[in-house]
């Protein structure tokens, strides 16, 4: 079984979604009709984190963070407005909750007609 790379992974989520974009070298970002929702990390200025910031609905980081502190963390610069990070690098990795995770992201960025196609 050939492993796929997180990076990959993730860049496949995203492409699922309607409308959504996937763009970058190292790093990726993640939007909706120029609206970021995300962004991919592979050691942002050195902090030698391989995971997600995600823009996370009221409350959601506080209540992720608390569920489990080693996977969840507060982003730089994007923590202070809400968003959550999520470790791809401990542990294994639920891929059913990172694609839950970056699709309720997008959610709340997307245009209404967007949503519904997701739920039709």
């Amino acid at each position: 079984m050939t492993r796929i790379p997180p990076r990959q992974r993730v860049a496949d989520i995203v492409a699922e979604l309607p409308d959504a974009t996937c763009v970058g070298d190292i790093h990726l970002t993640f939007a909706v009709r120029k609206k970021t929702f995300g962004y991919f990390l592979d050691d942002h200025h050195g902090d030698g984190i391989l995971g997600l910031a995600l823009k996370a609905a009221a409350g959601e980081q506080d209540a992720l963070i608390r569920s489990d502190p080693e996977r969840f963390y507060v982003p730089a610069y994007l923590g202070a407005r809400g968003w959550v990070g999520v470790r791809l690098d401990v542990g294994e990795v639920d891929w059913a909750e990172i694609r839950e995770l970056i699709t309720d992201a997008y959610r709340l960025q997307a245009p209404r007609r967007l949503v519904a196609l997701l739920d039709g």
